[in-house]
């Protein structure tokens, strides 16, 4: 992903709501499942670490990317936002 292509997603991010949320059991496979299905839903989505959680927001997004395939986009104290294109319906395009 070259930096436009970053620098594009995170200003669609900024807008955005927090959806996913690691919380004080770290990143479990129910938090996997749920980035899975929300990443197919949405291709760009922005979590949140909680506070007292045991890992910090870069862990947290390496781990989540590396296990769904993901591209990290950014992180910024305990907020970050990850990308992953659509497999049936992609709607994000990166030039």
């Amino acid at each position: 992903m070259t930096s436009k292509q970053r620098a594009y997603l995170r200003s669609m991010a900024n807008t955005m709501d927090t959806i996913l949320y690691v919380g004080v059991s770290g990143v479990t496979d129910a938090t996997v499942h749920e980035a899975s299905l929300a990443l197919e839903a949405r291709e760009l989505i922005k979590g949140c670490v909680n506070q007292g959680a045991p890992v910090t927001a870069k862990e947290a997004l390496s781990d989540l990317c590396e296990r769904l395939g993901a591209e990290p986009v950014q992180c910024i104290g305990r907020r970050f936002v990850m990308y992953r294109p659509s497999e049936h319906n992609p709607r994000i395009i990166l030039e």
